[in-house]
């Protein structure tokens, strides 16, 4: 596996952590379909939340919020959609957040979260 796989998983995993921290109930990981991919869905209270995970080992190419632009949520929302249609569960207010996973490997990575930014 490539050391970019790995942290990507690794991310994925301590944002699933943070959710379930947090009370939020994960209803899928790695959803996908022929238009894209979820890394996380997550039931907050009421609220579907469709989760984008980006990763970095480090800051040397940038902060990971810099890597998910306005396509990129919008995408997200719609695979959003997509997901709650297939789950029946289009009635359910919808929100798209963003985890930030950055450090190297070891015992405390920076886990940052923006919350409803599409």
């Amino acid at each position: 596996m490539r050391a970019k796989d790995r942290v990507g998983q690794r991310g994925e995993r301590l944002a699933e952590d943070y959710f379930k921290a947090s009370g939020a109930v994960i209803l899928d990981r790695n959803w996908r379909c022929r238009e894209g991919e979820l890394d996380l869905v997550a039931l907050d209270g009421a609220v579907l939340v469709a989760v984008e995970v980006k990763s970095r080992s480090s800051w040397d190419f940038g902060h990971p919020f810099e890597a998910v632009d306005g396509v990129k949520l919008a995408r997200v929302a719609r695979l959003a959609a997509l997901w709650a249609k297939e789950h029946r569960l289009q009635a359910a207010r919808r929100r798209v957040d963003v985890i930030a996973v950055t450090g190297p490997e070891g015992p405390s990575p920076l886990v940052e979260h923006l919350r409803g930014v599409a």
